[in-house]
C-alpha cells in the first residue's frame, strides 16, 4: 500500500517537475504575453488622430512606435525561436490605426507562436543580432523584455500627454497595507 501510494505521489509530481525545468523561458514567455496585452490595448486606446502625435520633434510618433514595435517583434521573437519570421507587406507610420493595430497583434501572435518552444537549455546559444555581434539566447531574451518595457513606458506618457490613461493605469492596485 505504502509502494502504491509512494509511486501514485511521484507520478503526480511529475507535471511539476517538468514545468520547473525553464523557469527563465517560462517567465519570458508570461511577459511576452503580458506585454503583448498592455501595447496593443495601448494601440487600441489611442484615438486614430493621435497616431501622429509626438511630444518633441525629435520623438518618433505614436504610428513610428507601432512600426518600429512591430518590426522588433518579428525580428527578435524569431531570432529567439529559432524560427523565420514571416513575409509581411510594409507599414507606415502614418498607414491608418486598423492597419497598425493589426500588424502589432500578428507581431505579437508570432511571437507567441515562436517562443512556444524554447527552454533554458540553450539560454548560452549564441545567435545573430541584427548586423552586430552575436549574443546569447538569454541576453536577447532580456534585451527584448527591455525594449518592450521602454516602448511601453513611452506610449504610457504620449498617451498620459494626451489626457488618455494607460492601459496598466486603469487596473485596480492591489497593494496590501
Amino acid at each position: 500500500m505504502l509502494r502504491r501510494l509512494s509511486i501514485l505521489l511521484a507520478v503526480a509530481a511529475m507535471p511539476a517537475l517538468a514545468a520547473a525545468q525553464n523557469p527563465v523561458s517560462d517567465a519570458f514567455r508570461a511577459i511576452a504575453a503580458s506585454d503583448a496585452k498592455n501595447l496593443v490595448a495601448a494601440a487600441e486606446d489611442v484615438p486614430a488622430d493621435k497616431y501622429g502625435y509626438k511630444p518633441t520633434p525629435a520623438q518618433m510618433t505614436f504610428g513610428a512606435i507601432m512600426v518600429h514595435l512591430a518590426q522588433g517583434n518579428d525580428a527578435l521573437c524569431g531570432t529567439i525561436g529559432g524560427v523565420k519570421a514571416p513575409e509581411r507587406s510594409k507599414v507606415a507610420a502614418t498607414d491608418k490605426k486598423e492597419v497598425l493595430v493589426a500588424r502589432l497583434k500578428e507581431t505579437f501572435d508570432f511571437c507567441n507562436s515562436a517562443l512556444a518552444n524554447i527552454s533554458d537549455a540553450n539560454l548560452n546559444e549564441e545567435l545573430p543580432f541584427f548586423e552586430g555581434p552575436k549574443m546569447t539566447r538569454a541576453r536577447m531574451e532580456l534585451l527584448t523584455v527591455g525594449d518592450w518595457a521602454d516602448h511601453y513606458s513611452q506610449v504610457a506618457n504620449y498617451m498620459r500627454l494626451n489626457g488618455l490613461l494607460p492601459p496598466t493605469a486603469k487596473k485596480p492596485m492591489n497593494m496590501k497595507k
